[in-house]
C-alpha cells in the first residue's frame, strides 16, 4: 500500500492548534499519518482512505470559508488528491466534520450526502465510505475515512466502530505530540519576552561555530543592552520595567522577521543575536537599525494592565551594540567552546565600548 503525504509545510500549518502562531515541531508528520492510515486499514481493509484536516487560522476567521485538506492519502489516483483542500460544507466527509459523528454510506448512490465530483476528479468509483471525526479538546480538527471495503461487500457498523477508536486515537497521538514539544520549546524560552533564553543562545551559537569551523563559513554576535533602563524601574516601578522588555522582544522581532537570527535575551536588560552566514558589514547594518529603532520607540504608549494611564516613555530607552564577528575578530585555533567564549567576549567587549563613549552608539570590533 503506498500513502502518499502533503508536503511538511502543509501539515505544520495545519497541526498548528496553538493559541500564539508556533510551528509544531517533533513528530516526524509524514511517518505519523502513514502509521495511522496503514494502522487502520490492517484492521478495517479498504482500497482507498484518507486524512483531512482543517486550517487552524482560516477556522478562527468568520469571513473565510473553511476547508479540509487531504493530508494523507492512499488508494488509486490518491496522488491527485493530496494537498488539496474541500469545502467543509460538502460531502460526507464535511457531514462528519459539522456533526462531530462518525458516519456509515453503504451505498453512496443512495446517499444525499455523496460529493462526486472527487470521483470524477480522480476517474475512481467509490461505492461505500465510512468516516469518523478527529477531535481534540472537544474541538474537531479533521476527518478519518475509508473507501470501498475490502474482503465484503460493503462496511458495516464493526468497521465504523474501529474507525471511530483509531481517530480518537489519531487525536491522542497529535495531542500527546502538541503538548510534548510544547514542554519542550518552553524550555528554551524566556518566560518574560518569550525570546530564547541563554541556554538556547549557548546551543545555537555552539552549533553554529562548529558549521563555520567545518565550512569555512561565518557568524556574527550582535550585544546590546538597554541604556537608562534602571530609571524606567526606579520611576515607574518593575512592571514597568518587564513592559519595556517585552516591547523591545516585540521590535526584535520584526526587525529580524525572514531571517536566520537567533535572538536571545542573555539576562536583565542584555539581548544577545546570532547572524548566521554574516559578516561584519552586514551585521553593523542590522546594529545600527536595531539602535535606531529602540531609540525612537516610545514605550508603554498603550495603557497596560496595572498602570492608571499610558507611560509615553521617549527619548529615555536607548541602546549600546556590540559587535562581533567569526573568524573576522576570534581565532579558531582552539576548541570550539574556546572560540564560543572568545566570540561572546569580543562582542561583549564590543558592547561596553559602545557604553563607555557614550551609549546609544554601535561599536563594531575592529577586524
Amino acid at each position: 500500500m503506498h500513502i502518499h503525504i502533503a508536503e511538511t509545510s502543509l501539515l505544520k500549518r495545519l497541526l498548528d492548534r496553538k493559541k500564539r502562531r508556533k510551528e509544531f515541531y517533533g513528530l516526524e508528520l509524514g511517518d505519523l499519518l502513514r502509521d495511522i492510515l496503514t494502522w487502520a486499514n490492517s484492521f478495517v481493509p479498504a482500497e482507498s482512505g484518507s486524512i483531512l484536516f482543517d486550517d487552524p487560522v482560516i477556522k478562527k476567521n468568520p469571513k473565510k470559508k473553511t476547508l479540509l485538506y487531504f493530508a494523507g492519502c492512499f488508494g488509486k489516483s490518491s496522488e491527485t488528491l493530496v494537498g488539496t483542500s474541500l469545502h467543509d460544507t460538502l460531502g460526507i466527509v464535511g457531514e462528519t466534520y459539522h456533526t462531530r459523528q462518525p458516519y456509515i454510506s453503504k451505498d453512496v448512490k443512495k446517499d444525499k450526502k455523496f460529493f462526486s465530483k472527487i470521483d470524477k476528479k480522480t476517474g475512481y468509483e467509490t461505492t461505500s465510505i465510512i468516516c469518523a471525526p478527529i477531535i481534540i479538546n472537544k474541538s474537531v480538527i479533521g476527518v478519518i475515512e475509508l473507501i470501498n471495503r475490502k474482503g465484503q461487500k460493503n462496511f458495516n457498523m464493526n468497521d465504523l466502530v474501529l474507525l471511530e477508536i483509531f481517530a480518537g486515537y489519531t487525536a491522542s497521538v497529535i495531542h500527546t505530540g502538541l503538548i510534548a514539544r510544547s514542554f519542550e520549546e518552553l524550555a528554551k524560552r524566556d518566560n518574560l519576552t518569550g525570546l530564547f533564553n541563554d541556554r538556547y543562545f549557548y546551543q545555537t551559537l555552539e552549533g553554529e561555530v562548529k558549521r563555520v569551523l567545518r565550512r569555512n563559513s561565518k557568524v556574527t554576535l550582535i550585544f546590546f543592552d538597554l541604556d537608562h533602563f534602571k530609571d524606567v524601574n526606579d520611576t515607574h516601578g518593575h512592571l514597568a520595567g518587564s513592559t519595556v522588555l517585552k516591547e523591545v522582544a516585540e521590535l526584535l522581532r520584526k526587525l529580524f522577521r525572514g531571517t536566520k537570527a537567533v535572538i536571545a535575551r542573555y539576562g536583565g536588560d542584555e539581548f544577545v543575536i546570532v547572524l548566521p552566514d554574516t559578516g561584519l558589514h552586514a551585521s553593523g547594518d542590522y546594529a545600527e537599525r536595531l539602535r535606531a529603532c529602540i531609540a525612537g520607540h516610545t514605550f508603554l504608549k498603550k495603557r497596560r494592565l496595572g498602570f492608571k494611564q499610558s507611560l509615553n516613555i521617549k527619548n529615555l530607552i536607548t541602546c549600546s551594540v556590540g559587535v562581533a564577528c567569526l573568524p573576522e575578530n576570534v581565532s579558531s585555533k582552539g576548541t570550539v567552546r574556546d572560540t564560543v567564549e572568545q566570540l561572546i567576549r569580543a562582542a561583549d567587549s564590543a558592547m561596553y565600548t559602545a557604553k563607555e563613549r557614550g551609549k546609544n552608539m554601535v561599536f563594531i570590533q575592529e577586524k
